[in-house]
This record gives C-alpha cells, structure tokens and sequence, in this order.
C-alpha cells in the first residue's frame, strides 16, 4: 500500500531535520516496509516544496555504474535536487562540522541552455547544453547507512528519499563545448591528502555521460517535472565514493579537461 501524504510529509520534515542537525535518523525502508520508489521521490518533492526560500539550480544522477546498481538490486539509476546552497567554488574550504558523514565523487557536469523534457536523444541532449565542467560531487546521508539492531542496510527507496545523497556540487573553472571531447574518455585522477585514492572514465557512467541525461529527463516527466535552462546536472559518478573525514584534502585531476580541489577543515 503507498505511503499516505501525512507518512509522506512526516518523513521530510524527518529529513529535513537530519540535515539541520547533523544528526541521521533510521531507515525509511524499517518503518515503512512496503514503501515504493515512487514514494520516494514523493518524499524528496515533499522535501523540495518545504525547501520553498531556496533556488534549485539543477539535478544530479547517481547509482549510474553497474556495479552499484548491483550492490543496491536495481537496474536503474536515481536523482536527486541540488540547491542552491549547495554550490561551491574549487578551491572552497567545507566548515567543520557542515556535514555528518561526507563523502565525493567525480562527475562531469552539465550546464544547460535549452529545457530538456520527456523523450530525448543524445543529440538533443548535446544541442541544449551550454557547457560542460568538471566536478565534484559531495555527499552525505541522513539516513544511517546500517541499521544497528537488524544490520540491515540502506536500500535504493532509503537512498532515494535522502535526496539520493546529495549534499554538495563543487564545480571546477574550465567550460568546455560538449562536443570538444568524447566524453566517454574524459576521466580523473582523484588525490586524498595527496595520495591516489581512485581513478575513473565518463564511460563508467553507462558508457556516456550524456546517456544519464537521456534518462534524466523521462524519468522527470513521469513526476511533471523538467531540465531547465541555466540548471547544472551531475551526470554521474565514474568513481567509487571517498571517505571525506575532517581534514581531507581533495583534488581531482581531469587533464586537459581541468581541475577541482575541496579541503574538509
């Protein structure tokens, strides 16, 4: 049976709350065992309406790799909304603090200059974008990412709730035509505290970036939604998560494609 409105708003005030505390809350998927993903991204549009005196300044695609779409059961990706609080210069330093269990990803995002909505191709895709950049993406959860008295971990519906984890966008200063680069070659050498902690392509993101888009804009339309002009889109994580703990530094090397640092105080 669906979540009723009244479950709906109760878990995005829940949420909410987490994410003004630092504090995580317990799993949805417990208290609400036969909730479905359209619950949610009820859920997250719940948080999205209440989130009223902030912009949304674009979208980010996760769960985009095979590899995390079979460690979660799933066979497709999700989004979540990115705010504008969320943004941050390369370069910035994240206060102590700011976050509960941060982590990053390296992505190539999209800044867009024409809508996107419903069936697209890829070349529709390449037409609206104003430009790509590299990124990071900065995660976090405020939902625990185990259950301590069962074991049981987060799924794709707990995930999805919490904004599909998304706390941050941390964009470098290059701005790249999308056609100046075959983008399934773009990839990054990411450095913590100046050692090699991962390494990646744009084909890992379902062997091209612009494919997440695609699906990006279906999905949207199913819940009266749409890419608009100006929005930026993470496209998806060609890396697996790293572990950001308090004085962290970051720095993606993308080559020729540019660069981003973040430093964790």
């Amino acid at each position: 049976m669906p979540l009723t409105n009244i479950q709906i708003s109760e878990a995005a005030d829940a949420l909410l709350t987490a994410e003004k505390n630092r504090e995580q809350i317990g799993l949805l998927s417990l208290k609400y065992p036969d909730m479905t993903l359209d619950d949610a991204y009820a859920i997250q549009a719940a948080q999205l309406e209440k989130k009223a005196e902030h912009r949304v300044i674009g979208w980010k695609i996760g769960l985009t790799s095979k590899v995390m779409q079979d460690a979660l059961g799933i066979d497709t990706p999700d989004s979540g909304v990115l705010y504008d609080y969320m943004r941050f210069d390369t370069g910035a330093v994240i206060p102590r603090d700011h976050f509960i269990q941060p982590r990053i990803e390296a992505e190539i995002a999209f800044v867009m200059k024409a809508p996107l909505e419903g069936e697209v191709t890829r070349e529709e895709v390449l037409a609206a974008t104003d430009y790509v950049v590299p990124s990071l993406e900065i995660l976090d959860t405020r939902i625990v990412r185990k259950d301590d008295r069962t074991g049981q971990a987060r799924v794709i519906f707990d995930t999805v709730s919490d904004n599909a984890a998304n706390a941050g966008i941390v964009l470098g200063k290059e701005q790249h035509s999308p056609e100046a680069f075959d983008l399934r070659w773009v990839g990054s050498i990411v450095k913590k505290d100046g050692d090699v902690v991962a390494t990646g392509l744009g084909a890992g993101v379902q062997d091209d970036p612009v494919t997440g888009l695609v699906w990006l804009a279906r999905r949207m339309a199913t819940y009266g939604q749409r890419i608009e002009p100006g929005q930026v889109v993470l496209s998806g994580s060609f890396i697996g998560p790293v572990e950001c703990p308090s004085g962290s530094d970051i720095e993606a090397d993308f080559g020729s494609f540019g660069m981003v640092k973040l430093r964790f105080e």
